[in-house]
């Protein structure tokens, strides 16, 4: 914003430097009836001016002076943040070609040469000073612009990470013994993710945004257990064939139905296609058993695999009606039993490398 003295003149101010006095006073008494000036004799108290109270609007810079020369002067104005953006003017006697083109090289604005024509003065300063105000503004306007677009992202990011919790809790409402369930597994994806990011075979998925997007993608991967019946999702005894049947569907209900919200959103959404992806295939496994397509090896998914490993650790450490929870070290040794038949080899090895890590995560969240 333009600089104002506190006693509330709203001219702007304008630095002369020049080591000749004369070259002060004439400049003075030309400049003095529409704006307030302030002068420097040197290059060093011209530094000192142009960061002092009232900042210039503008100044107009000699280049032949001595000890510190204009060229100098303006180097260390536009290395100074406070004084980088002020526009510098140079006025010489200095009037070769190659003087101008490297005045303006270095940063000036303009380049006015001696001896001065007054209206030319004048005409000079009041163009550079509407070019400051405006771009000034338009600064300002750009900054709000920035600053009102960056609180509506974050609103959308807030209202699209509620609505994943909110749809991950619904289905996590029909099978209360889950508890923290969706807590631990996403700590879990994410923890292998991080882990795997800088292996060959995963580094051109796994980039920081893939792994942004997949855990927050990572509740949803049990959504379509909504389309199960209470007599098959909540039953405490071991299901019958048929009805095991039936609990599998839930993989393919759950894609489904984010399918469909796919389908209705305006524009592709990230976290919903990531969310497919394992609500449809984390219960697929490496050697191809596994439902419901039967995948095998790179066929499936990585967010799928991720979250395989993921959701069978928490199973095992979870109480169950029909089951105690599993202590720690006998959960990792079913998960290394499941190396290249349920789990992708590498994905085992991330487990193995961050166990401790999968133990703070559980720890932290456990039932109470």
């Amino acid at each position: 914003m333009d600089t104002q003295l506190s006693t509330g003149d709203s001219r702007a101010t304008i630095l002369v430097v020049d080591d000749t006095p004369d070259n002060l006073t004439v400049l003075g008494e030309l400049l003095q009836p529409e704006y307030l000036v302030r002068a420097a004799s040197s290059g060093r108290r011209a530094l000192q001016v142009a960061a002092s109270q009232p900042r210039p609007n503008l100044i107009l810079l000699d280049v032949m002076m001595p000890e510190m020369n204009g060229f100098e002067v303006l180097s260390c104005l536009r290395e100074n943040p406070e004084t980088r953006d002020i526009p510098v003017i140079f006025v010489t006697a200095m009037d070769a070609t190659e003087d101008e083109e490297r005045g303006l090289e270095v940063g000036a604005v303009d380049y006015i040469t001696k001896p001065l024509r007054p209206a030319v003065v004048l005409a000079r300063v009041r163009t550079h000073l509407e070019l400051k105000r405006a771009h000034n503004i338009l600064s300002d306007h750009n900054r709000f612009l920035e600053a009102e677009v960056a609180r509506r992202m974050s609103d959308n990011q807030m209202i699209q990470d509620v609505s994943i919790q909110a749809l991950a809790r619904l289905a996590e409402t029909r099978d209360p013994e889950t508890g923290n369930h969706l807590l631990r597994t996403q700590g879990y994806v994410r923890t292998l993710a991080m882990a795997l990011r800088g292996h060959e075979r995963f580094a051109t998925v796994l980039t920081e945004k893939f792994i942004e997007v997949l855990a927050k993608s990572a509740p949803l991967h049990d959504i379509g257990k909504v389309g199960i019946p209470d007599n098959v999702l909540l039953k405490p005894d071991k299901l019958t064939p048929e009805e095991w049947d039936m609990m599998k569907t839930h993989a393919a209900i759950g894609a489904a139905a984010i399918e469909r919200a796919e389908r209705d959103a305006p524009r592709p959404v990230d976290f919903l296609s990531l969310a497919k992806e394992i609500a449809h295939w984390h219960h697929e496994k490496w050697d191809g058993s596994g439902y419901p397509d039967g995948l095998a090896g790179d066929a499936i998914p990585v967010s799928a695999r991720l979250m395989a490993l993921a959701d069978v650790f928490d199973a095992l450490i979870s109480r169950r009606v029909y089951k105690p929870p599993m202590p720690y070290a006998q959960a990792r040794e079913i998960i290394v039993e499941g190396r290249a038949r349920h789990f992708d080899p590498d994905v085992v090895d991330a487990f193995l490398a961050e166990f401790e890590t999968f133990c703070t995560i559980a720890d932290r969240y456990r039932e109470e």
